[in-house]
């Protein structure tokens, strides 16, 4: 048996030859630099989220870290992230010069306990990162609740959750801006890095366009900071070949996704959930599992392959712990850590090859009597 965590050869084998005719067309044009498919991507991009604007950046982190600056976020400030998410999140407020304020997370969703939010906040929070994991969205309308009452930038961390739906709405469309990633194991993923950042904000996507290409307002003219985040065109050009299907693999997670939890029901894992006016998009699907170690462990001797997204709360790295000893500050975000397992997970995934995993996994554990 052989079934990997993710399979990213198939995708591009079956649209192959969109895929070269879309980067020969940047070859032909020779325009590498902000080019003409970046223009349309964000048009697309922007219309596909429902948001006015769209602006392309090298990877989901300068998305995020970009939309923190545009809106004034800087040092002295303080934005509250969740505590099980990945680096990048709290790494984009502290390379905007801000503090991230580490809050604990949701023993069912896994996402940023909202109920916890509004005890971390002190006269320096000035925003609110919340992320939706794992393609889940959060429970945005009680965040911008809590923004609204205490005046709060809200920044959705939407670089798992390309097309995911929060109560009628896409995700990218419900804060004051929004950071995607085009990682290329994302749902929406180009060949390399790329991200993008959406927002209905004029001069907040005014701004970011100025600060990805070395603080130019105009030609020549550096008034902002000189980053170059630009966006690669032959990544937005290989991107908008794939935003067409994008819909189409989402529906192929979830029935995927619904496979595993018919199956999975009634054995001591504990599935995915996804609350009533949510849509999940599954761009990973984890378990967890007390025994999750030893189950990762077997599977990798069956020829299935997992992965743990995160083995490590935020604020028990390295980065943010700086020597000190910060265990039992979060403790579901701590305890989660230790369970969670990534199955596989891709549009081209079989029912058949769920099925294998599946009973791989009965086979291991017992089921809860």
């Amino acid at each position: 048996m052989n079934i990997p965590w993710v399979d990213l050869t198939i995708q591009h084998r079956n649209i192959r030859s969109e895929i070269n005719s879309a980067i020969q067309d940047v070859l032909d044009r020779g325009d590498f630099i902000l080019g003409h498919d970046v223009t349309k991507l964000e048009e697309e991009f922007a219309a596909y989220c429902g948001t006015k604007y769209a602006v392309g950046v090298d990877n989901g982190l300068s998305a995020l870290e970009l939309s923190l600056r545009a809106f004034g976020i800087g040092s002295g400030d303080e934005v509250i992230v969740p505590a099980h998410t990945f680096t990048a999140t709290a790494a984009a407020v502290s390379f905007s010069g801000a503090k991230p304020i580490f809050v604990d997370i949701d023993p069912e969703t896994l996402n940023l306990d909202v109920e916890k939010i509004e005890e971390a906040i002190t006269s320096r929070t000035k925003a609110i990162l919340p992320v939706h994991l794992y393609g889940l969205p959060v429970d945005m309308n009680v965040i911008l609740g809590i923004a609204e009452k205490y005046n709060l930038i809200v920044v959705e961390d939407a670089c798992q959750g390309h097309g995911a739906n929060y109560k009628g709405q896409r995700v990218g469309s419900l804060g004051n801006a929004a950071g995607f990633s085009f990682y290329p194991t994302k749902n929406l993923g180009a060949c390399g890095d790329g991200g993008m950042v959406t927002t209905n904000d004029a001069k907040a996507a005014e701004t970011i366009r100025a600060l990805r290409n070395c603080g130019q307002t105009a030609k020549n003219v550096h008034e902002l900071s000189p980053f170059n985040r630009r966006l690669d065109n032959l990544q937005a050009a290989i991107l908008r070949v794939k935003l067409p299907y994008l819909d189409q693999w989402i529906e192929s997670r979830r029935k995927l996704a619904a496979l595993y939890n018919k199956l999975l029901a009634g054995s001591e894992v504990v599935i995915p959930v996804e609350p009533p006016g949510y849509r999940h998009v599954y761009h990973l699907y984890v378990i967890r599992s007390k025994n999750r170690d030893a189950l990762q462990a077997y599977l990798k001797e069956r020829g299935i392959g997992t992965a743990i997204h995160y083995p490590n709360p935020v604020h028990l790295q390295p980065f943010y712990t700086k020597g000190e000893d910060k265990r039992g500050q979060f403790p579901i975000a701590e305890k989660a850590c230790t369970e969670i397992l990534s199955l596989p997970m891709y549009p081209e995934l079989t029912e058949e090859q769920v099925e294998s995993v599946v009973s791989e996994i009965i086979g291991q554990l017992k089921p809860v009597m």
